[in-house]
């Protein structure tokens, strides 16, 4: 195969007319294993390859990027910056976007190898270019643009020359492009300050971060909400909720919530807001977060009664969301009647709603009601039962007949509801006094397509994780169960046919 590429590369150089030798070395490239090629190409041939990029004919360049992507791939990211270092380069200015993407995968690549940064560092023009590149029209473009930048940043003379050198204007210059260029420049931001405090104090000593918090208050509702969705991401990384605490923003977010109700336009960021505290929630403490901020849950519970469906599936998401966890459901369970009434309504949306709404429900109830083995208490226990009842009077009748509808994402919703309760051994006994049940568990005709399979699958492993489950079951039962996961999901029992003479 070796021989192969050598020879189609010697025909490529000679030709005036390339693509019919480009096509051929597009197949022999895709054909040949990887450890072969790397051996297949001289700096010189690759040199060949990068120099038919610069021509009009479209069809052209896509093979000659087909090639080179597979071709460079393979190819040591500090060989590259020391021999391919001005055609990656050149490939940032090329009128091609796909040009520009194959450039800055491959710059991606030689700012994560030590020696490969080294050789970039030395020419800051090529950072420059790729700095420019986070203003392109095309979203694909930016995107690898801001990956390789966020991959420099991972070395201190990386953030030196991104944050302490004349490319810092550079990229401020390319921030003042528009609205949309500024938040893309933001996103870099925030994905190198979730790296460490010091790639944090890098950016704030650089004024981006207060100016993307100055932007929470702004104007422009759907300029806040982009920036509230940015801060939330700051928030992903413990050194970044530190920072965000000391600046006050928690305790600012909290009165944007409180101010809402007078803003006309605040649907357009409320659901931010709430996300950004749910999240906060999760990360820190339910209880913690849930005391200091009352505003918070009180507007999810309001968000959750209301009728605009816009405000709704964030409520429901941080419902469930806190209340997968045991000290969320505690904090619920304290505010008693607001959360009875929220779980009853959750039950109107998932019986009565459009689908999406019906699934963002049931998805919900399905973490409030999880409650794994080892953290069971007989408290815990009484909680999970008692909301399990208010979802109907009739609840596991209610959810039977949700998944017997011919929606294959319904159907999954209330059988992850029913693995919610299967450990727990009050919902074992109420599936053992349904009728039917116990059979309907273990009849794999039940459900089609692989992930009500993968569900069933689940419901019958968390039957068998409880201790309980072989007397509330009993032993036939509990045999079935054994053997319906010994099985395995995708089991198909062998059915014996038999032919008689003469028969049709």
């Amino acid at each position: 195969m070796a021989a192969a590429i050598e020879r189609l590369l010697a025909e490529l150089a000679e030709s005036e007319e390339p693509m019919e030798e480009l096509r051929s070395l597009r197949t022999a490239v895709s054909a040949a294993p990887l450890s072969g090629l790397r051996e297949s190409l001289s700096a010189a041939q690759l040199g060949l390859l990068f120099s038919l990029l610069n021509t009009n004919d479209r069809q052209q360049i896509e093979v000659c990027v087909e090639i080179l992507g597979r071709v460079l791939q393979v190819l040591d990211p500090a060989y590259l910056a020391q021999n391919c270092k001005a055609e990656l380069q050149s490939g940032l200015s090329h009128p091609d976007d796909s040009v520009k993407v194959l450039a800055l995968t491959q710059i991606g690549r030689v700012v994560s190898h030590t020696e490969g940064i080294t050789e970039v560092l030395s020419s800051p023009e090529i950072l420059r270019d790729v700095i420019h590149c986070v203003g392109a029209e095309r979203i694909g473009v930016a995107k690898e643009a801001i990956a390789a930048l966020s991959k420099l940043s991972n070395t201190k003379a990386g953030l030196d020359a991104l944050f302490r050198s004349d490319l810092l204007k550079e990229l401020k210059d390319v921030m003042a492009i528009s609205d949309v260029i500024r938040y893309r420049v933001y996103e870099l931001v925030v994905e190198v300050s979730s790296v460490s405090p010091v790639s944090l104090g890098y950016c704030a000593n650089s004024s981006f971060i207060s100016q993307l918090l100055e932007e929470l208050t702004g104007d422009d509702v759907l300029i806040r909400a982009t920036a509230i969705e940015m801060v939330t991401s700051l928030a992903q990384s413990q050194h970044g909720r530190l920072y965000l605490s000391q600046q006050g923003i928690m305790d600012k977010i909290s009165n944007m919530i409180i101010a809402a109700d007078s803003d006309p336009f605040s649907s357009f960021y409320l659901p931010g807001l709430v996300k950004f505290f749910g999240n906060l929630a999760i990360m820190d403490s339910p209880q913690q977060v849930c005391e200091t901020y009352p505003a918070f849950l009180n507007m999810v519970f309001a968000m959750a009664m209301d009728p605009d469906p816009t405000q709704t599936p964030v409520a429901l998401d941080t419902l469930g969301l806190l209340g997968g966890t045991v000290e969320g459901k505690q904090v619920l369970h304290k505010t008693g009647e607001k959360f009875k009434t929220a779980l009853k309504r959750m039950s109107q949306l998932a019986r009565d709603e459009a689908t999406e709404l019906r699934v963002r429900s049931l998805e919900a109830i399905a973490q409030l009601l999880t409650l794994p083995v080892e953290r069971q208490t007989d408290d815990l226990l009484l909680l999970t039962e008692s909301w399990f009842s208010y979802l109907s009077s009739q609840p596991m009748e209610m959810i039977r007949n949700i998944s017997t509808q011919p929606f294959p994402e319904l159907h999954c919703c209330a059988l992850r509801i029913f693995t919610a309760i299967a450990c727990q051994a009050w919902g074992q006994r109420l599936m053992m006094s349904t009728p039917g049940f116990a059979e309907w568990v273990v009849d794999r005709s039940v459900g089609k397509g692989k992930e009500a399979k993968d569900c069933k699958f689940e419901l019958v492993g968390a039957l068998l994780s409880s201790s309980s489950t072989r007397e509330i079951f009993g032993a036939q039962n509990y045999l079935k169960l054994k053997s319906y996961l010994e099985e395995g999901p995708y089991y198909v029992s062998a059915v014996s046919a038999v032919t008689t003479e003469g028969a049709d």
